[in-house]
């Protein structure tokens, strides 16, 4: 073997009596066709060069391999395959290691556990996260994982696609050793002393696969089986996955991978697995766009947020998570005090559930400022406005913001309906201004809508995106208009919904339609929750119609009969004792059917398949006029909107999905 070896995006280099194989595919080593050639390849040199011990199996940058090509899916499968590689991997006579760092994922964790030996750095991660893309592992994962640990902790692994930390996976047998120094030298080590050759150490991939495999537990399947189904919400993947361990454990292991290869290569053709694809592509594309190319976005290090309240505190805690220095004001002491207590609340329920230690909330806290005074925002790089959604209270906010700022302070609203270029007609300088329009509750939902004003410039637009990126959240470029995308959308949805309730359909029929389909919740639920006094706002500024120009009035009609939802225990449903879940109400069904009569509504049958299609073909076709309009740019941005903000099941791709 060449003391140095190149193939495509992967290297070899000699170091004494070790090659180590190092695949270089930013930014996550992707296991693309030319990383899978290279592999073959540079094992088979190892394997043919007597002067050699063994091989590293390692990765550039600042992750090991995360996963397959995810561009290459929907494209024939291209040779060689993963299974190929690794039964390169398998057969080499000589002790492969592999130097694992970052995250190790998928495919990735499939060449992992058929090295030799797996070294890996404290702060790696592990994990087959597939059934999040509509597919299980396909190149000997399930098969290896279960005869490294036992059944039920396997398949929990596999369905529920979440990685475990280097601690766990060290317990679990899935790497030998957590290395504090650099886990390359120690995997040179590990061969050039010989050690990685003790197979009493460190066992074949050949001993490993004659292992029998753990199998499943009668007494516990029923509620794995259960568990499974329950957070699988309707999505193929994690049942198959299931299913295939639960045949496969019985099994000898070449039989084994046969039956995951087939199960994988079902999956990957399916709708389910290239609506997942297609999502997972959007996200990675979400707030690009031409105009924005090589347009620099402003740096941000301390974001001002106005309004303390829950939409406001949310945002101040994602931005402090993020690692950005806050400023919270609010228009008084009591209202200040009251947002001091939210975000206390934010840090205790952060703390409690784990994703904080106490060291790390104070040191957030430490970086938060809670003022009524508008000077403070004087050191912001960015403020965005989060108070009631009143044109009037919003020109008085920016008007107090345009007197402290710096005049290169962004200025953002979060309006949700509202018209941002009216709210930008009142000020001095718009081209640094645009909407940020966050989802409650802020500090957990994904999703952010970026809208870009009239006036907006590109670098402030750029930032905006970037800002949503830094907070962890999907950045969507949307235009003004009412309701921006996902709010448009959703009044298309719920006045079809209305109608039909007008019409005959039960609102609980309805609800029952779409949760059937894959909603958490139906559309009258929804409401409930947030507050039917919030469309009846809406409705008074401009009235909700049917397709056929008549005016629906239920909204209005809960309302003045003090129905207001969840929060006063009586809406569309009633909550008895505070109740979350709501149930069907007489009065509620009186009330429609007076109003129909008095309004001589024709009353019709609907069958819940006929209510799942009215509603889908709904949001298609607002989706549909968004484009047309040049709103939002790409199909698959709406599908990103509905999915992360609104609950449409993301295995059934969105409402756009498929309609091209």
């Amino acid at each position: 073997m060449p003391a140095r070896f190149d193939m495509n995006a992967v290297t070899a280099t000699i170091t004494g009596s070790v090659a180590v194989i190092t695949v270089d595919n930013p930014p996550v080593h992707a296991l693309s066709t030319p990383v899978r050639s290279g592999l073959i390849a540079a094992v088979r040199a190892v394997e043919m060069d007597p002067a050699l011990q063994g091989s590293v199996i390692a990765t550039a940058g600042r992750t090991f391999i995360a996963g397959a090509d995810i561009g290459e899916m929907d494209r024939p499968l291209g040779e060689p395959q993963l299974p190929a590689v690794i039964a390169a991997i398998t057969a080499c006579s000589k002790p492969l290691v592999a130097a694992l760092h970052g995250s190790v994922l998928g495919g990735g964790l499939e060449i992992a556990l058929a090295c030799r030996a797996r070294l890996a750095e404290p702060g790696t991660s592990f994990g087959f996260p597939e059934v999040k893309i509509g597919l299980i592992p396909g190149a000997s994962g399930t098969q290896r994982l279960l005869r490294l640990t036992n059944f039920d902790t396997a398949v929990r692994i596999v369905t529920g696609g979440k990685p475990v930390t280097a601690i766990e996976a060290l317990r679990l047998g899935l790497i030998d050793q957590i290395v504090d120094g650099p886990v390359l030298q120690a995997a040179i080590d590990l061969i050039a002393s010989g050690r990685a050759a003790n197979a009493q150490v460190f066992p074949t991939s050949l001993a490993l696969s004659e292992r029998e495999a753990a199998r499943p537990n009668p007494e516990t399947l029923e509620a794995l089986r259960a568990e499974v189904t329950k957070a699988a919400r309707g999505q193929r993947a994690p049942l198959a996955a299931l299913a295939l361990m639960e045949a496969t454990a019985s099994l000898p292991f070449a039989e084994g991978l046969a039956e995951e290869r087939a199960a994988f290569l079902q999956l990957r053709a399916s709708r389910e697995a290239k609506a997942l694809r297609r999502l997972f592509l959007a996200e990675r594309n979400a707030g690009r766009s031409p105009e924005l190319q090589g347009v620099k976005p402003l740096a941000i290090g301390t974001l001002g947020v106005v309004g303390a309240g829950l939409m406001g505190c949310g945002i101040a805690f994602a931005a402090l998570n993020a690692g950005l220095r806050v400023v919270l004001a609010e228009s008084s002491s009591e209202a200040m005090e009251r947002g001091r207590g939210r975000m206390a609340e934010l840090f205790e329920a952060a703390i409690q559930s784990r994703r904080l230690t106490s060291a790390r909330a104070a040191e957030l806290e430490a970086a938060l400022a809670i003022t009524t005074d508008f000077a403070l925002f004087r050191g912001c790089d960015a403020v965005i406005e989060a108070v009631f959604e009143d044109l009037a209270v919003k020109h008085e906010v920016f008007a107090k913001l345009e007197a402290v700022v710096r005049p290169d302070c962004m200025l953002a609203t979060n309006t949700s309906y509202l018209d941002l270029d009216a709210i930008a007609a009142g000020l001095k300088e718009p081209s640094r201004f645009l909407g940020l329009h966050f989802f409650s509750p802020a500090h957990v939902m994904r999703l952010l809508e970026v809208v870009r004003g009239a006036k907006t410039s590109p670098p402030v637009l750029a930032t905006g995106v970037a800002l949503g990126r830094k907070l962890g959240k999907i950045p969507v470029i949307t235009g003004v208009c009412e309701g921006f995308c996902g709010n448009r959308i959703l009044k298309a949805y719920r006045i079809v919904a209305e109608t039909m309730v007008e019409e005959g359909a039960a609102p609980e029929v309805v609800d029952g339609a779409m949760t059937d389909f894959g909603f958490p919740m139906g559309p009258f639920a929804v409401q409930d929750m947030a507050g039917i006094e919030i469309a009846y706002a809406n409705r008074k500024l401009k009235p909700a119609l049917a397709a056929d120009g008549r005016r629906l009035g239920l909204v209005e009609l809960l309302v003045e009969a003090g129905r207001l939802g969840r929060k006063n225990g009586k809406g569309w449903y009633a909550y008895p004792e505070g109740a979350r879940q709501g149930q069907p109400d007489p009065d509620v069904t009186a009330l429609i059917h007076a109003d129909a009569a008095r309004r001589d509504i024709p009353q019709k049958t609907f069958s819940q398949a006929t209510i799942r299609e009215a509603l889908l073909a709904a949001m298609r076709a607002e989706g549909r006029a968004i484009l047309d309009e040049g709103i939002v740019a790409r199909a698959e941005d709406i599908d990103l909107v509905m999915v992360h903000g609104y609950g449409f099941p993301a295995h059934k791709g969105g409402p756009m999905f498929g309609t091209a």
